[in-house]
C-alpha cells in the first residue's frame, strides 16, 4: 500500500509546478533582483519525462496492488523487486530534473524547484520503500512455536 500511495502521489506531483520563472532584474544599486513570471508543471517543460514518470507510476501501482488480488497462495519470495527498480528509477528522473532544470542553459530565466518536483521526490522513494516492505502478512506474524513436550505428567 505503501508504494501505491507514492505512486498516487507521484501521478498528482506531474500536473503540480514544479518550477518557478523568474526574470533577473538589477537595480541600480546593484543588488540583483527578480520578477516573477510564472510557474511550469512537470507535464509542460518535461513532455517526455512527465509521460515515463506516469508509466512508471501506473505499473508502480499495479505490482504493488497485484498481492490484493491473489488469494490463492503465498507470494514468491522476491516479489517487490519489480517495485523497488520501478521506485529508483523514478526518483533517478526526478533528481536528474531537480539538478539539471530544463533550459538552464538559455540563462534568460532563472527557475527555481517548487512543491510538484519535491513532492514527485517524496513519491518515488515511498515507491522503492513499499516494495522493501514485506508483501505478505504471513511475513510479519511470528513463526507458531514447536509443541512443548510434557515431562512428569501421568497419564
Amino acid at each position: 500500500m505503501v508504494s501505491a500511495l507514492g505512486a498516487v502521489v507521484l501521478i498528482v506531483s506531474v500536473f503540480l509546478p514544479w518550477y518557478e520563472v523568474a526574470m533577473p532584474l538589477h537595480a541600480s544599486v546593484g543588488a540583483a533582483a527578480a520578477h516573477r513570471l510564472g510557474m511550469i508543471t512537470a507535464h509542460r517543460a518535461l513532455r517526455e519525462v512527465s509521460v515515463v514518470l506516469l508509466i512508471l507510476a501506473a505499473l508502480a501501482i499495479l505490482d504493488a496492488l497485484a498481492p490484493l488480488a491473489r488469494a490463492d497462495g503465498p507470494l514468491p519470495g522476491g516479489a517487490g523487486g519489480s517495485v523497488v527498480l520501478l521506485g529508483v528509477v523514478a526518483a533517478a528522473f526526478v533528481l536528474y530534473r531537480m539538478l539539471a532544470p530544463p533550459g538552464q542553459s538559455l540563462a534568460v530565466a532563472e527557475l527555481s524547484l517548487r512543491e510538484g518536483a519535491w513532492l514527485a521526490l517524496l513519491g518515488s522513494l515511498a515507491i522503492a520503500l513499499g516494495g522493501m516492505w514485506p508483501r505478505s502478512i504471513d511475513l510479519l506474524a511470528p513463526a507458531p512455536a514447536p509443541p512443548r513436550a510434557l515431562s512428569g505428567v501421568r497419564g
